[in-house]
């Protein structure tokens, strides 16, 4: 008698091994692209599950600004937003490329995840004497002072005026910066 082939371990077809791949690159590298093409192909209503399942995973992620990048662009606000509070130690002050437009789209409906972003790129140029961001790191305070009028819940974090209270003390020896604020 033949021994039948074990279907875990046989190929659907290329249709599914195309569905893999497609699985595989936005696991990868949080891609947009790959996700929306996987999703396409999905029958009604597994897409739904599916893209639950993907922003899930891209909360998850290792690597927080492709998160949020993703998030950001995907978009699922509500999901950046709370990637940003639950995550802000981790937040790199350098990459503003991903931080500012996260903070400009948050800014509106989820200003403390703005003010958080901003504030990261605040300390960064402060703490790293990165002279030529100071203006940048000024107008950011300022938008900061902004968002603090609209938020009325800090959670775990300082409030504004305490955070801008605070700057002056440790960084007091900045003046480039500081004439830039007065």
């Amino acid at each position: 008698m033949g021994r039948r082939p074990d279907r875990r371990f046989r190929s659907a077809g290329p249709a599914d091994d195309a569905q893999a791949a497609r699985w595989g690159c936005f696991e990868r590298s949080l891609s947009s692209t790959h996700l929306r093409a996987y999703l396409k192909r999905l029958p009604d209503f597994d897409d739904i599950e599916a893209e639950q399942k993907a922003l899930d995973y891209a909360e998850q992620s290792r690597n927080v600004l492709q998160a949020l990048s993703f998030l950001v662009s995907w978009p699922a606000l509500n999901r950046a937003a709370n990637l940003v509070v639950q995550r802000s130690d981790e937040l790199d002050g350098n990459c503003y490329e991903v931080l500012t437009p996260a903070a400009d789209a948050l800014a509106g409906k989820y200003p403390l995840a703005a003010m958080l972003l901003l504030r990261a790129m605040i300390d960064f140029s402060l703490r790293n004497n990165r002279s030529s961001r100071y203006r940048h790191a000024a107008r950011h305070l300022l938008e900061c002072s902004r968002l603090a009028s609209t938020s009325e819940d800090f959670g775990r974090f300082e409030p504004h005026d305490v955070y801008e209270a605070a700057l002056p003390r440790e960084h007091r020896r900045k003046s480039s910066f500081w004439s830039l604020i007065d």
